[in-house]
Order: C-alpha cells, then structure tokens, then sequence
C-alpha cells in the first residue's frame, strides 16, 4: 500500500470518522476524545489489519504537526485573555480577592498533585508493569501526580462554549483557575525533564545547547520587548513571525532533551498579546483540533499496546479517576476562590476543573517518550482523559440542576 493511500484511510478514520460521529452524537461528547476513543478500541480489539499501514508515517508528522500548533495556540490563550469567553467589560479584581483567587488555584494544583503522587507510590506503581522505565519510583510517581493535577485549558474553553452564557459567573472562575494550571502544568513538565535528565543534559552540553538556551532568551526579550513597546505591526508581518517563535520554541527545547510541544507552548506564551490579537487563535485552535490533531491522538490510542487494555486497566484507570476528581473538588471546598460561592457552586467549579481533555494526553504522551511512564500507567492515564472529559459536562449540569432545583423550593417556601 502507497503512503498517500495509507494517510487517505489514516485520515478517514481517525479525522472522518471522529468528525461524523461527534456529529451524529449532536455534538454531546468532546470532540477531542473521540480520536482517542477510536484508537483504544483498535488497539484493544485488533481488527484494524497491518496491511492498512495505520497508523501512517505521513499521518504520524501532520499529526505531530497538528498538536504542536495546538500547544502553540494553548500558549497564546494562556496569556491572552482576549480569546477567552469572558464576561464584556471585566475587571481586575481587587487585590484581597486576587490573592484570594491564586491561593484557591493553588490548591486545586497543589492537592491533587500531592494525592496523584502518593497513591501511585504507595499503589500504583507496585502494581505489574506500572514502574517507570526511567527514573525511579519516584520520578514515575510524580510523573504520575503531575498527570492527575491537570486541568484541560483547550477543552474547557470549548466546553464553557457550549454551555452558553447561563453559568458564565462560575465558569469564568473555573476559567481563569484553568489557565493558572495550564502555565503551571508546563513549567512543571519542564522541570520535570529536567530533574530526570539533569546530568544527561549537563554531560552533553555543546555548542547546539547554548545556542538552544539562547534562542528561548531571545525569544523572551522580543516579546518582551514588542509588549511593552506596545506596537502594533500589519498582519502580514504577524503571519510571519508566529510560524518563527512556534519552530523556533519547539527547536530549542528539543535540543535541550525535551520535547518539542514544551518549546511550542512556551513559544506561544512570549508572543505579544498585541500580536496575537491581530490572528484568529481561536480558528487556528479549532483547525489544528478537529482538523490534523486527531492523527495524533488517534494514533496515541492506538498506539497502545492492546495487551494492557483491559479489565485491570479499566479498574487501575477508574481508580485514578476517583483519586482526581475527589481531590479537585476537596481543594475547591477546602480554599474557595470566592468568598461568595456556596459550597454547591465551589462542587460545580471543581467539576469543570477535573476535566483532564488533550492536555493530559499530550503531557502524559511526553513522559512516556522520556521514559518516566510504563505503557500499563500510559494507557491507564490515556482512559481516565477520556473519562474525566466525559464526565465534565453532565457533572456540572448536575450540580447546577441541583442548586436551581434548592433555590426553587427555598423560594417556595418563603
């Protein structure tokens, strides 16, 4: 079979198929994960035959190429607020309540980090085939905690879209916490690697290390430099430099033994809000999701060894879910980030905030490569993504139902 054959049914199922069938479900299930989906049913029945030649080489690079340009596009919104769904005319809050509100993300970091990494060191990892093939118990462990902590910055925008402007209080809460997460989830991926590759990359230090560490500088200070000088350049000028700070980004911290989404991400993060205002982001997000990411996501799922797939997965995967989403909603509980939400509301934060979506699988992906996640933990994290995705929305609606229902019947009673 012909490569271009093999990326056409590469295409059809994993970017064709997603797409009608997140029609057909009318648009209920993220689509994100149907991808992902797909690929773990491959991979655990089989059915797919080699002689396909999916997943494709062809489809392997446009994917990667997809995803790198939706971390680049996470970095933007990170920073960006303008590409937010939020409330018109928004202000700053004020000082007790903003440290208020950084205390509060902070604890929905730092709880399920610390839960995620103790359960899969005392549990998790002593289970068969979940050591880390590099690193250490521990360096799997907080691999593993990392993971759990995730909030999905892309997919929650795109599910606080669909829920409408009803919620907008609460979700722009959940909102702003998530982008916190978001910029904390890759700085700590970053230290991370660096922490598990530290004296590698200190014995291979060279001349293409130095230059790697200038580039990122460089990229810094530009951007820097265009936000405080507040310039607004033509489009076209724009158009040319994103493509630079996305190759240039994912170049240098592939160089300096990460990966490239974490240099793409970054490079995403330094590009001046008043450049960034100029492009459709959000389009480019969107293009890069439903359009050439699903290769990639795809062929995560189905990339995993079918053998681990199964009843012990599933149970492993459930457990973690379990361990996520109760310390996401004992952190919002514990340190709400407004002294204004009922604990109800705090419940109905916590629920969009477990949402673990394509950043956990990107992050989760990363480590794996790197060798500080086994293919059982792998796959394991892959489904609780899925699930928690899954669970975001009916979650909240629950929740919310729930407290539309009490307010009701308090005002009856009155």
């Amino acid at each position: 079979m012909t490569d271009l054959t093999a990326l056409a049914l590469d295409a059809l199922i994993f970017i064709g198929l997603a797409w009608t069938a997140w029609r057909a479900l009318g648009r209920s299930i993220p689509i994100a994960v149907i991808p992902i989906i797909i690929g773990l049913l491959l991979a655990a029945t089989g059915v797919l035959p080699a002689s396909w030649g999916v997943p494709s080489k062809l489809g392997d690079q446009i994917g990667f190429i997809g995803v790198l340009l939706l971390a680049f596009t996470a970095g933007l919104e990170t920073r960006q607020s303008a590409h937010l769904p939020s409330a018109p005319n928004a202000a700053p809050l004020p000082r007790p309540q903003a440290l208020r509100f950084i205390a509060s993300a902070s604890m929905a970091l730092l709880l399920p980090f610390v839960a995620g990494t103790l359960a899969a060191h005392y549990y998790f990892t002593g289970l068969p085939g979940w050591d880390a093939p590099k690193g250490g118990a521990w360096m799997g462990s907080l691999a593993i905690g990392l993971c759990i902590a995730v909030s999905a910055l892309p997919v929650l925008i795109g599910i606080i879209r669909e829920l409408g402007p009803l919620h907008r209080p609460l979700t722009q809460i959940a909102l702003r916490i998530a982008v916190i997460d978001d910029a904390v989830l890759w700085t700590g991926l970053a230290l991370l690697l660096l922490a598990a590759e530290g004296g590698s990359l200190l014995a291979s230090a060279s001349s293409a290390t130095a230059l790697a560490v200038g580039v990122l500088v460089a990229l810094a200070f530009a951007g820097r430099l265009a936000q405080r000088a507040q310039a607004a350049p033509p489009v076209w000028a724009v158009w040319i430099a994103l493509p630079v700070f996305l190759v240039a980004g994912a170049w240098a911290s592939s160089q300096l033994g990460l990966h490239a989404l974490l240099g793409a991400y970054f490079g995403g993060a330094m590009v001046p809000s008043a450049w960034s205002r100029r492009v459709p982001v959000e389009r480019l997000g969107q293009f890069a999701l439903i359009g050439i990411a699903p290769l990639f996501f795809g062929h995560s799922g189905l990339k995993i060894d079918g053998s681990v797939l199964g009843w012990a997965s599933l149970q492993a995967s459930v457990a973690l879910l379990v361990v996520a989403v109760a310390a996401k909603l004992a952190a919002v509980i514990a340190c709400p980030p407004s002294s204004t939400l009922s604990r109800r509301d705090a419940l109905a934060v916590g629920a969009l905030l477990q949402c673990k979506g394509l950043m956990e699988i990107v992050a989760a992906t990363i480590l794996r490569d790197k060798g500080l996640l086994s293919e059982h933990a792998f796959a394991a994290l892959v489904t609780l993504a899925v699930l928690s995705t899954l669970l975001t929305g009916p979650f909240f609606r629950a929740l919310v139902k729930r407290r539309a229902t009490a307010d009701a019947h308090g005002r009856h009673a009155v």
